[in-house]
């Protein structure tokens, strides 16, 4: 008999919003430092640079707004189980589009400071069950915020990534980002034979096979949160990470790397 199907993590709208609100301050804070020089630096992801990272990050938040001012949809299409995670943002397979060239030639501090106020004044007193309309279809506010919340945190990952800078994360965005990529990796892999852990996040059961019962599972894998945000994006190779000692992985069952990116 086939793995029951995992029901959909429900998340605490509040608390999401005040999450994607405070990461993207997180990441207005740093692009208002960046100099020119750290704006034209080149990114993971493809030929954006620094400038066009920056000005799409703004862009894609901003869009939350958007879904606001538009009529709410008369039901759901999807939940955030079904909906296809976007591999071409946050498995840094992305080029540029028009929208993104022509929010990098914006003056970035503006364009932030007008982003947060649009975002932050569309969002208030919405309920987290209000409808939106997406790319996927019709959602839950609530699950919406969870997906800015990983394109948040991915794209903060990004941003760190080519300046150097050790950027803050909001605790509930991160968290968010990892439950979401890890209860993705569980569906795409319905199963009870290995158990993923992600400290102090998350903990999943994933892999087809024998299911423990109690006590260890033969098949532990172990890593922390921006480790597993970028194996599970593509950012980081599998077997790069075990080298490195940042995931530990027992048993025979514990090689995830045929599974991984889980937005692919």
């Amino acid at each position: 008999m086939p793995p029951a199907r995992k029901r959909a993590r429900r998340y605490d709208p509040v608390r999401l919003r005040t999450a994607v609100l405070a990461q993207f301050g997180h990441v207005r804070e740093a692009v208002g430092g960046l100099t020119t020089e750290q704006l034209a630096l080149p990114t993971r992801l493809g030929d954006w640079t620094v400038r066009e990272l920056a000005a799409h990050i703004a862009q894609t938040f901003g869009a939350v707004a958007g879904a606001l001012d538009l009529p709410e949809p008369a039901r759901a299409d999807v939940t955030l189980l079904d909906r296809p995670l976007p591999t071409a943002e946050w498995a840094g397979a992305v080029g540029g589009g028009t929208g993104t060239a022509v929010a990098a030639s914006e003056d970035l501090p503006a364009l932030y400071a007008r982003t947060a106020g649009e975002v932050e004044s569309a969002l208030a007193g919405v309920s987290g069950e209000r409808l939106v309309q997406t790319g996927a279809g019709a959602v839950r506010l609530a699950d919406h915020l969870v997906t800015r919340a990983v394109e948040l945190v991915v794209h903060t990952d990004d941003l760190a990534d080519a300046t150097g800078l050790d950027l803050p994360y909001d605790r509930q965005a991160l968290a968010a980002c990892v439950r979401l990529l890890a209860d993705a990796l569980a569906a795409k892999a319905p199963g009870g034979s290995v158990e993923l852990r992600i400290p102090p996040y998350a903990v999943v059961q994933c892999v087809e096979g024998p299911r423990h019962t109690r006590g260890t599972p033969p098949n532990v894998v172990e890593t922390d949160p921006l480790t597993w945000v970028r194996l599970a994006t593509g950012r980081e190779d599998w077997a790069a990470a075990r080298e490195a000692a940042r995931v530990s992985a027992s048993g025979e069952r514990s090689d995830l790397s045929a599974l991984l990116p889980v937005t692919a």
